[in-house]
């Protein structure tokens, strides 16, 4: 699995001119998912979100999680994020997961990170075209594959 986190002020996601979900301080997650993602991959992520560290404490030190901000989180499914670009200029996404397997898995991510945060996490929809609006904090951006953890 692969998230890409941003810490925000605000994010939304917008679905056929309707607007579905928005949040206020916290954290957007892009959740890519591979064919040979499983649980193990999610309680990584899931513990690494929760607790990371990126969010400023009374000296301006990036020292507190969003469990300790009493953040919100927002999790879209972006399969593009196992693009391969090594061959020609058309992305490949043969790595990515087909529906069978990655909605399961995504909702069971949103599921376990809701339970982990104490509150229900935000969503897009499952391969909806979406329209993903977001003020950036800092900028705060940082991208986590869960087949690197060393």
């Amino acid at each position: 699995m692969r998230l890409l986190i941003q810490r925000i002020l605000q994010a939304s996601v917008t679905i056929s001119g309707s607007e579905k979900s928005i949040i206020k301080t916290g954290l957007l997650l892009f959740l890519g998912i591979e064919e040979n993602d499983n649980e193990e991959d999610i309680d990584f992520l899931c513990k690494k979100t929760i607790n990371l560290r990126i969010f400023d404490d009374e000296n301006g030190v990036m020292n507190k999680s969003v469990l300790d901000i009493g953040g919100e989180i927002l999790v879209v499914s972006q399969f593009t994020l196992h693009a391969s670009t090594k061959k020609g200029n058309r992305p490949s996404y043969i790595r990515s997961a087909k529906p069978d397997i990655s909605i399961p898995l995504y909702n069971h991510f949103c599921n376990k990170l809701s339970k982990m945060l104490g509150k229900e996490v935000q969503t897009g929809e499952f391969g909806a075209n979406m329209q993903v609006k977001l003020i950036n904090d800092g900028p705060v951006t940082i991208w986590i594959d869960s087949k690197n953890r060393e």
